[in-house]
């Protein structure tokens, strides 16, 4: 394995599927662009729990079709191993703990093998640091097959605003603005630049869009996701299981559940998605 291993597993897989499982439920138009075939060979960046994955081997097993999964999690990868072997998918689905920064000095998968590389809900966090963007699109190039496709979706610009600026007000008045940016773990692009990067790095966008889709709070509601997806914020407060995180966590808790109230009934978070089509020069 050429990747090194993430300075912090900030995913628990158990705290994933009871806070935000819904993330791969509701990724059905994007997996309807990857339009899979039976004979595929799929790279999908950022994983997760490999839920998507097992669904795509289901038609993978009809033909000579392959999906290599790759999460900088190891907690991710070991729930998708585990499951893809429960469902007898094992040689279909494979997995490995890998952080997308580092796919382009990853020689095995460098090697213009795969007709598409898929990516759900993951771009967004992978492309937070500035300097590793291109690196990224770069590799996912060398992945792919000349004419293979990159199809996938990720936060836009707008996503969870509303969640995110009532994080970044709290975490700030503890450690300052500077700190509180610097701790922000997500980069929600629109598709301007979007499209941008992905013709400067060889690629011919096929089709791009921004969708607002709102989204209503899984099981573990507000605070599972607050705690959940806003891990990283709260670390820049103070480590877990300490009163002035517990405190900051609260107070944050107390706007962000007045603000995803729905008169209706339940909790809606404001989901922005950018998905695009994008085919390899």
């Amino acid at each position: 394995m050429a990747e090194t291993k993430a300075a912090e597993d900030h995913w628990s897989s158990k705290a994933y599927q009871s806070s935000a499982s819904f993330v791969p439920k509701l990724a059905t138009k994007v997996v309807r662009w990857l339009d899979v075939q039976p004979d595929d060979k799929i790279l999908d960046i950022g994983c997760g729990d490999g839920v998507i994955n097992l669904q795509v081997g289901e038609v993978l097993k009809k033909g000579s079709g392959k999906i290599h999964g790759t999460d900088a999690s190891e907690a991710m990868i070991r729930t998708s191993k585990d499951d893809a072997e429960k469902a007898g998918l094992s040689d279909i689905c494979t997995f490995e703990v890998l952080d997308t920064k580092n796919l382009i000095h990853h020689p095995a998968l460098q090697t213009a093998a795969f007709d598409k590389v898929f990516s759900n809900a993951a771009l967004h966090w992978i492309l937070r640091p500035e300097a590793m963007r291109r690196a990224v699109f770069a590799g996912v190039h060398a992945a792919l097959r000349p004419h293979g496709r990159f199809v996938f979706e990720m936060g836009g610009m707008g996503n969870v605003a509303e969640m995110r600026t009532i994080l970044l007000a709290v975490v700030a008045r503890r450690v300052g603005i500077v700190r509180a940016r610097a701790a922000d773990p997500w980069f929600f692009p629109d598709e301007e630049w979007m499209e941008k990067m992905l013709v400067e790095t060889g690629f011919v966008v096929e089709r791009i869009e921004r969708e607002y889709r709102p989204t209503k709070a899984d099981e573990g509601g507000v605070e599972g996701w607050t705690r959940l997806m806003g891990k990283q914020f709260f670390d820049a407060v103070a480590p877990e299981g300490d009163s002035k995180r517990e405190e900051c966590i609260k107070e944050a808790l107390e706007v962000i559940e007045g603000v995803c109230e729905s008169p209706g009934g339940g909790s809606w978070f404001g989901y922005v998605r950018l998905r695009a089509i994008a085919r390899k020069i």
